[in-house]
């Protein structure tokens, strides 16, 4: 069955730097956009990154512009976050989702598939 899970969450000073990871099984990585999303306590859950099959394209919410890169490695059927710059307001828990279709979306409903999710603390 399709699994996601995510790893590399922690604690993390202000300026400091995190990779998330998230392993994919279950169905061919190859074949689908991924995003990042993530969801603060009290706040609705919202999109951070999205990344097409090929890894040719991604798109960022504006938050994270110049923060926040999302790559992958379908051989190894991962995905990445690679999140720098850290700020308090990025505290939350982070989930990878699997893209119904490939076009750029942070919509919920556009993707079938939600990892656990990781907690990702930005405290000094």
């Amino acid at each position: 069955q399709v699994q996601l899970v995510e790893s590399g969450g922690g604690l993390v000073q202000p300026g400091g730097s995190l990779r998330l990871s998230c392993a994919a099984s279950g169905f061919t990585l190859d074949y689908y956009a991924m995003g990042w999303f993530r969801q603060a306590p009290g706040k609705e859950r919202e999109g951070v990154s999205w990344i097409s099959p090929s890894a040719g394209s991604t798109y960022n919410a504006d938050s994270v512009k110049g923060r926040f890169t999302i790559s992958r490695d379908n051989a190894k059927n991962t995905v990445y976050l690679q999140m720098n710059s850290l700020k308090p307001e990025d505290t939350a828990v982070y989930y990878c989702a699997r893209r119904r279709r490939v076009p750029p979306s942070f919509r919920l409903n556009d993707y079938d598939y939600w990892g656990q999710g990781t907690q990702v603390t930005v405290s000094s």
